[in-house]
């Protein structure tokens, strides 16, 4: 799965399970603020990207996790090393 199918599928489930709409999902645009989230959030969050992707995300992968952009590069790497 290359980074451009990573992005549209992870925006696709955010679009749904987060009702935000896709225009102001940016890569430099606040992953907290833009959709609102609260810890519970974040537990859905974690459990629709395991649903989704096969990989266990914790609550350190968070740690440094502003934009989406950065949300994305977490999971690309959780990928790659998965099939590492």
């Amino acid at each position: 799965m290359n980074k451009e199918e990573i992005i549209a599928r992870i925006n696709g489930f955010l679009v749904d399970e987060f009702e935000v709409d896709n225009d102001e999902i940016e890569p430099d645009a606040n992953l907290k603020d833009t959709l609102g989230l609260d810890s519970l959030d974040y537990v859905d969050l974690v459990v629709s990207i395991e649903s989704n992707f096969g990989v266990k995300l914790v609550e350190v992968d968070f740690v440094g996790i502003a934009t989406f952009q950065n949300f994305y590069d977490l999971i690309e790497s959780k990928l790659k090393a998965k099939t590492a």
